[in-house]
């Protein structure tokens, strides 16, 4: 097994162990980031166990997933946008506590896998793209969702967290379209002749 499938494969166990624990807090509570954050993780668990296969495959084929990834990547983004709205007609302050203890759990996992991935960000054309960004993506978010629990203290709002939910939502957006131009990239050569 080469070193970026073992990079995923403990990537993906790390993001399903953690998908359970941040789902239910986010229900719990009633957190808009912290439910997209959660689902997230969900969605980084079907992404590296696929890359995970997906890597023996061939290059036309990897670059198919690639595209596949990039529409997975989005699916977080659209529930997030969904769960934001619905959460406007009613913008009640999450509880602080939970919020930011889940939140920092999840950054501690996703520095976690950031580390893992960093060498290989590079390799592997869209696949190691997508593994990457998600893991990086996540950190990001899970700063954003601790900021968002601090900011709601004092305000005793909703907003601050609904504002880091949609953040994070267009943060997937952009990495979906990353990959998906990485990918388009790959298909590209793959049909060019060779010189």
């Amino acid at each position: 097994m080469t070193g970026f499938r073992r990079a995923v494969l403990l990537v993906g166990l790390l993001n399903l162990g953690y998908f359970g624990i941040e789902f239910t807090t986010a229900l719990l509570i009633g957190s808009v980031s912290l439910f997209a954050d959660s689902v997230d993780f969900l969605e980084d668990t079907s992404i590296n166990l696929l890359i995970f296969v997906a890597v023996l495959w061939s290059p036309r084929a990897r670059s198919t997933v690639g595209r596949v990834l990039a529409v997975v990547i989005m699916v977080p983004a659209v529930v997030t946008f969904v769960t934001a709205i619905v959460k406007i007609f009613d913008p009640v302050a999450p509880a602080f506590a939970p919020m930011s203890l889940a939140a920092l759990g999840a950054l501690v996992v996703n520095l976690a896998c950031a580390f893992i991935l960093m060498r290989h960000r590079h390799h592997e054309g869209s696949l190691s793209r997508a593994a990457w960004l998600s893991a990086r993506n996540d950190a990001l978010a899970n700063v954003g969702i601790i900021a968002a629990a601090f900011v709601a203290i004092p305000l005793q709002s909703g907003w601050p967290d609904i504002i880091v939910g949609i953040a994070i939502g267009l943060l997937n957006l952009d990495a979906a379209r990353a990959v998906w131009r990485v990918a388009s990239d790959e298909s590209r050569q793959q049909l060019e002749p060779e010189p």
